[in-house]
């Protein structure tokens, strides 16, 4: 559990830095190949990066997916619990695992159909040739324009986002229905950073003893 506790922060940073790198090269590669320069324009030319967008975009559609569950996980989806929070106890831990079961309703019905989806757009001709089984009456499936890689790859973000959201929301189930507690990001906090809780009844009085003193510091007085 304490490497699946992580597994999305992985996957997204692994997937940003990727993406990140790539889009930097490409960028770089299209404004260096108009430069006149004999022999590495040539060159610059000769290389293909057309596939550039098209990887970053689905990249960054990974991205999104697992992001989803990694927001279930730690509390950073948007909600709107006003009423919620304002019910008996009773109905309120009822509302709250009502919405939990709904979260995990949702998210496993878009994995089954998404992975019945790719299982028939490719997927199922792969595993049968893998398998060295008869494909003879099984569609192989499209390819993506230019990676020519088989679409069911590229889905396959569907069905995995959709189920490891399904499973974080039981965790977070689980946890709520023995602990009561869901998990809670502060918006205003900003990792790696430390805060400094200031007293303000303290900063107020000490302001009020030394004011005098910066004052006739600086020549003024009291009227």
């Amino acid at each position: 559990m304490k490497y699946l506790d992580h597994l999305e922060e992985w996957i997204i940073t692994f997937l940003i830095g990727a993406a990140t790198l790539i889009i930097f090269v490409a960028v770089l590669h299209r404004y260096t190949a108009g430069l006149p320069i004999p022999g590495l324009q040539d060159w610059l030319l000769g290389v293909n990066l057309s596939w550039a967008q098209e990887l970053c975009i689905y990249m960054f559609v990974w991205m999104a997916k697992f992001g989803a569950a990694y927001g279930v996980r730690t509390g950073i989806h948007v909600g709107v619990d006003v009423l919620v929070t304002r019910l008996p106890e009773t109905w309120r831990v009822k509302c709250v695992l009502l919405g939990i079961f709904g979260g995990v309703l949702f998210t496993g019905t878009i994995g089954t159909l998404g992975a019945a989806f790719i299982w028939e757009n490719g997927m199922h001709y792969a595993v049968f040739s893998k398998l060295g089984m008869d494909v003879s009456t099984v569609i192989e499936g499209p390819i993506t324009p230019d990676l020519e890689w088989p679409t069911w790859i590229v889905y396959s973000a569907v069905p995995l986002g959709s189920y490891l959201m399904c499973f974080r929301f039981l965790q977070v189930g689980w946890t709520f229905f023995r602990t009561g507690e869901l998990p809670a990001h502060d918006h205003g906090h900003v990792d790696g950073i430390e805060e400094t809780t200031v007293d303000s009844t303290a900063a107020i009085e000490k302001y009020e003893e030394h004011k005098f003193e910066d004052e006739h510091a600086s020549g003024g007085g009291v009227k």
